[in-house]
C-alpha cells in the first residue's frame, strides 16, 4: 500500500480556530496600549505621590507581561500548528499562557497588598488633580482595550443555547484588562474621597480592596487553566451525546470512553464498544457525525461472543 494511499484515513492535527488570528491581532493592540498607558501612569504616580496612581501603573504592568504572553503563545501555536511532536497539535498552548498569566498577577496582587498596608503605616501627600486626570485616562485605555479583547468568535454552544468561551489564553487577556480597569476605577474613587473629603486612607484602603478582587479572579482562572491542562474538566454531557448515538444503533455498548479538550472548540474521543454484529470503525465514526467539535475520534470494537461451554454469553 503505497503512503499517499493512507491520507483518507490520517488527521490534520490543527486545532486551532480560524478566529485565533483576530484574537491575535486584538491582543497585539492591546498590549501596544496597555504599555504606552503603564509608562504614563508610572511617571505620574511617583510625580504625584500618588500610591493608588503608582499600584494602577505597575498593575497594568503586569497585564502587559500577561498580555505579551498571550501574544506569544498565539505565536508559538501557530508556528509549531504541524510540529509532530505535538501528539495532539498545540491546543494546551493557550491554557499553559493563561495559567501563566494568572501567576504573575497574583504576585502583583501580594505586592499591592504589602504597599498599601506600608502607606497605611506611613502616609505621604498626594497631588490629587494630577492623579485623577491620569487615572480617567487610563480607565479609558482599559476599557478600550476590554472592548478590542471582548468581541471573539471563540465560543461554543452549550445545550442550553448559551455560548460558553473556551480559550483560556483570550480569556487571561481579556480579563486582565477588565481587572486593570477596576483598578483604575477604585483609583478614581480614592483619590476623588481623598480630595473632596479629606479621606486619604481610602488610597491605600483602594488598593487592599483590588487586591482582593484581582486574588479572586486570579483563583479561577488558576482553576479552569489547570483543569484544562490536566483533561479535568466536565465533558459530561458530550460524553452522554457520545453514548447515546453509539449505544442507540444495534446491541452496541460502550466499554470504555474518554474525551478531552484538543482545542478551544475542538475536543477528542477514544470509545471502546462491545456488540454481538461488529461493524467497520467508519460505521461508528458516521453515528458520531455533526457532534459539535469531535475532531479527533479513534474507535475499538470488541465483539460479545457465546460461552458454548456455559450456554451464556460472556458480555
Amino acid at each position: 500500500m503505497h503512503t499517499h494511499s493512507l491520507e483518507r484515513w490520517q488527521y490534520e492535527h490543527n486545532y486551532l480556530p480560524h478566529a485565533q488570528r483576530q484574537s491575535e491581532r486584538r491582543t497585539r493592540i492591546a498590549l501596544g496600549l496597555t504599555l504606552i498607558m503603564m509608562a504614563i501612569e508610572l511617571a505620574a504616580g511617583y510625580a504625584t505621590g500618588s500610591l493608588a496612581l503608582t499600584a494602577d501603573g505597575w498593575h497594568m504592568g503586569s497585564h502587559a507581561v500577561a498580555l505579551g504572553i498571550s501574544v506569544f503563545a498565539y505565536a508559538f501555536s501557530r508556528h509549531h500548528v504541524g510540529n509532530a511532536r505535538f501528539t495532539f497539535g498545540t491546543g494546551k498552548v493557550a491554557p499553559l499562557a493563561g495559567y501563566t498569566s494568572a501567576l504573575t498577577l497574583a504576585f502583583v496582587a501580594l505586592t499591592m497588598v504589602w504597599q498599601s498596608v506600608a502607606r497605611l503605616l506611613h502616609p505621604v501627600n498626594i497631588d490629587f488633580n494630577e492623579a485623577i486626570v491620569v487615572a480617567v485616562i487610563g480607565l479609558i485605555v482599559n476599557l478600550a482595550c476590554a472592548a478590542i479583547l471582548g468581541h471573539h468568535d471563540d465560543h461554543e454552544q452549550t445545550a442550553e443555547g448559551h455560548a460558553r468561551h473556551h480559550d483560556h489564553n483570550l480569556r487571561s487577556a481579556y480579563l486582565h484588562v477588565l481587572a486593570d480597569a477596576l483598578t483604575s476605577i477604585l483609583a478614581i474613587i480614592a483619590l476623588t474621597s481623598g480630595k473632596y473629603l479629606g479621606w486619604n486612607w481610602m488610597d491605600a484602603a483602594m488598593g487592599i480592596v483590588g487586591a482582593i478582587v484581582i486574588g479572586q479572579w486570579c483563583v479561577s482562572l488558576l482553576r479552569s487553566s489547570a483543569r484544562a491542562l490536566l483533561d479535568a474538566e466536565d465533558n459530561s454531557r458530550l460524553v452522554r451525546r457520545i453514548a447515546e448515538r453509539i449505544e442507540r444503533d444495534a446491541d452496541n455498548r460502550i466499554a470504555d470512553l474518554h474525551v478531552w479538550r484538543l482545542g478551544p472548540l475542538s475536543h477528542g474521543c477514544i470509545v471502546s464498544l462491545v456488540t454481538h454484529e461488529p461493524r467497520p470503525a467508519e460505521h461508528y465514526k458516521a453515528l458520531l457525525a455533526g457532534i459539535h467539535g469531535l475532531r479527533h475520534i479513534t474507535v475499538e470494537v470488541n465483539q460479545c461472543c457465546q460461552d458454548n461451554a456455559a450456554a451464556k454469553t460472556t458480555c
